[in-house]
């Protein structure tokens, strides 16, 4: 076999690259429904699935073939037939990511061969019509190759029912590929599964890091619940609205981590992924990530604060938040709940519904901010320094907050933008995690400055007096009755420091004061 070019995984994975863009797999059992070849090079592919796979010798890491039958149409039996019934076949390879260059080679012009062609078979470097691979320094028997073919006149080409075990840890892909142009145009469709399994289960590798870690955010969530809720039971009679809805944003987040643990624990053990545990686990991050924007936002706008009520924004608040749950529901669901390998869906697909969540991500960060700093003013108006103390530190965790995630997600389009053949899928799980990490950071400096309290009730009435919250500004009260220009006056103190005085020509007058 000729050696490959610098640029010859180019062709092999030009169809990959657009194909696993997604950081999980739908499951460890890869269904085929009719799935078609696409044309890429001077062959035809099909995708059959890209797995990174944990290998150990204690237990045997595999990818097996189960019931693998490519049926073609009567149409391109005709047609290999009048080519002097010759026999059409589909192969199909499996190699690790790092030995991407072994499938594929040069032709004699400098160009790139998938498939053997005429010129390159006339050398004697391969057979002409068949896909070009070789074997890698130091990895016998890798790729694994096997192949199935259709008789003359027949629709089926059923492949045996192999296990190729896998030794060596490493990103895995399997490609279905044929050269025969009879097959080309849809001709011939996919049936059958097939399983894949590491040595830490069936869960693909690059989520199996991300059981422990819902577990101990599960443990996290139970903390920070168990806190609120001990606050919650002693002041009760105190309690607000604004702190009702903190409590829901917490329980949403235990349910959260909860399903997303026992849906990724169920996964490992069978290779299926439970559909009806995902669904619930993306509807309730979905729903917590609208409630949560909701909640930063009434605090932002001072909400039991400065104002007692919306006054008439609580219905472009809710609207809001329902049109982000929308948005984040269907993001979620998709990529998460059905079909989700990185085959399916396309990136053009993710792209359409990633953008509504970004823009309405947008609006949200925008209203905080300007709602925010009204809310600040606000409190330095009225000299109100208790509350103006709590919302500076809310302000900075927010800061902090918006600032790791503008840093991250500066992070996640450079590793995905240089990580094309996700050679670091063991690392990929800790893009998630991360951002349920600021999440629930957040969630934990909201409760620690909002937390149920002896004073809650006294932030709920902002209209009333505020005792030493507030400075004495009330206007001097004195009987009634004019005050001649040319009058003298002097101001003093009583001598038990409760009273002010104002003596004039026409009288004494006295204030109720503070004790000084």
């Amino acid at each position: 076999m000729p050696m490959p070019s610098p640029r010859l995984a180019h062709l092999v994975v030009a169809l990959l690259l657009s194909l696993c863009a997604f950081p999980c797999a739908d499951a460890s059992v890869h269904d085929y429904a009719g799935e078609r070849f696409d044309g890429v090079g001077n062959g035809f592919i099909l995708h059959g699935g890209s797995e990174g796979v944990y290998a150990s010798a204690a237990a045997g890491a595999f990818i097996r073939f189960e019931k693998v039958v490519f049926r073609r149409t009567p149409e391109s039996a005709a047609a290999a037939g009048q080519d002097g019934n010759r026999t059409a076949t589909i192969t199909a390879v499996i190699f690790e990511s790092g030995d991407r260059d072994a499938v594929g080679g040069s032709d004699v012009s400098g160009g790139r061969a998938l498939c053997c062609t005429a010129d390159m078979a006339r050398l004697g470097a391969c057979t002409e019509g068949a896909l070009v691979y070789r074997t890698p320094n130091g990895t016998v028997g890798w790729p694994k190759v096997t192949a199935a073919s259709f008789l003359p006149g027949g629709l089926e080409a059923a492949f045996p029912d192999e296990t190729a075990a896998v030794s060596r840890t490493g990103m895995y892909t399997l490609l279905f590929v044929h050269c025969d142009a009879s097959l080309a145009g849809g001709q011939v469709a996919a049936e059958g599964k097939t399983i894949w399994k590491n040595s830490r289960g069936y869960l693909p590798g690059r989520m199996a890091p991300l059981v422990p870690f819902y577990g101990c955010m599960s443990l996290a969530f139970a903390a920070l619940a168990a806190y609120w809720f001990a606050q919650y039971a002693r002041f009760w009679r105190e309690v607000v609205p604004l702190q009702s809805c903190a409590t829901l944003v917490i329980a949403l987040g235990m349910v959260e981590s909860a399903t997303w643990y026992f849906d990724l624990a169920e996964f490992n053990e069978s290779g299926v992924r439970p559909r009806g545990a995902t669904f619930w686990a993306a509807t309730s991050g979905a729903l917590r990530g609208a409630v949560s924007r909701v909640l930063v936002l009434l605090v932002a706008m001072g909400h039991g604060v400065v104002r007692p009520t919306l006054a008439g924004l609580s219905a472009r608040v809710a609207g809001l938040g329902a049109a982000f749950f929308a948005a984040a529901e269907a993001l979620e669901v998709v990529e998460n709940v059905g079909t989700v390998s990185d085959h399916s869906p396309t990136p053009t697909r993710r792209l359409f519904l990633v953008l509504p969540v970004a823009a309405l991500n947008t609006v949200f960060f925008y209203w905080i901010f300007s709602s925010l700093s009204k809310t600040l003013n606000k409190l330095k108006a009225k000299r109100m320094t208790v509350k103006l103390e709590m919302y500076r530190k809310f302000t900075n965790a927010l800061i902090i907050a918006v600032a790791v995630s503008l840093g991250w997600i500066t992070f996640e389009i450079h590793f995905k933008s240089t990580d094309e053949y996700n050679e670091r899928w063991r690392v990929a799980w800790v893009i998630p995690a991360v951002w349920q990490l600021i999440s629930f950071s957040l969630l934990c400096a909201i409760c620690l400055v909002w937390a149920p309290s002896h004073s809650s009730m006294r932030y709920a009435y902002p209209d009333e007096e505020e005792g030493e919250d507030l400075e004495d500004t009330r206007p001097l009260i004195i009987r009634p009755g004019p005050l001649s220009y040319v009058e003298t006056w002097a101001i003093s103190v009583s001598p038990d420091a409760t009273k002010v005085i104002l003596k004039t020509d026409s009288g004494v007058y006295a204030k109720p004061g503070k004790r000084v």
